[in-house]
């Protein structure tokens, strides 16, 4: 557990450029706090002991405005930031180094019991807002733009953007992992040919009318 405390301790200076020194890190990043504190409700959790992991999850959301189930598994180096409202399910599995914005929700769907939370691969980075919801499988270095909505499987090296979430390949382009403002706007393509091809057409229509409106004056 020391070990996975020090990797999310380090990995907030990588990624962080606001980071300046580990007091302040210590003290005022409430994702290291929620992270640090679920690391032991968890390890009581699998203890079988009762109430108290529930209870210590409960105490890291009334101080850090981050939801935690005791049972979520997380890798070393997760990074929380800022995270208010973020929301990680009792089965959810996270890889190592995973990026979380504020206001994400891992989730389930309905009331089925086991595996119901999503499992997410290394170096996955969820955009704020976004929701990925239900037992699905979210592969290594994955981008899921700010308020997406995941309802379906992942593969790895992918990024999803829109509601519901819709995947665009990269052709294994390697991005910065801060940057996850940068995404590809699928809509705005589509919308640009739709404008391209009536430009086209509108200018086909244009030299029609002119041909006929010579055969008439002759």
């Amino acid at each position: 557990m020391l070990s996975s405390i020090i990797s999310d301790f380090k990995i907030i200076f990588e990624r962080d450029p606001a980071a300046r020194n580990w007091l302040e890190v210590l003290l005022c990043y409430p994702g290291l706090q929620a992270v640090i504190l679920h690391r032991l409700s968890h390890r009581l959790h699998r203890l079988g002991i009762p109430f108290i992991p529930r209870f210590l999850s409960h105490l890291g959301r009334f101080f850090t405005g981050i939801e935690i189930h005791p049972g979520a598994q997380l890798g070393n180096g997760v990074f929380i930031d800022h995270g208010m409202g973020v929301v990680i399910g009792e089965t959810a599995i996270l890889g190592d180094y995973c990026l979380i914005y504020q206001g994400v929700t891992l989730g389930g769907t309905g009331k089925d019991t086991g595996k119901r939370h999503p499992t997410l691969g290394e170096n996955v980075v969820v955009g704020a807002g976004a929701k990925v919801l239900g037992n699905l499988s979210i592969g290594n270095n994955v981008r899921i733009g700010a308020g997406s909505v995941v309802l379906r499987d992942v593969p790895s090296e992918c990024t999803v953007v829109g509601i519901p979430g819709r995947i665009v390949y990269r052709s294994g382009a390697k991005v910065n992992p801060l940057e996850h403002g940068n995404l590809p706007d699928s809509e705005a393509t589509v919308i640009r040919s739709l404008i391209d091809r009536i430009e086209s057409l509108e200018q086909e229509i244009t030299k029609l009318k002119q041909r006929e409106g010579v055969m008439v004056d002759r």
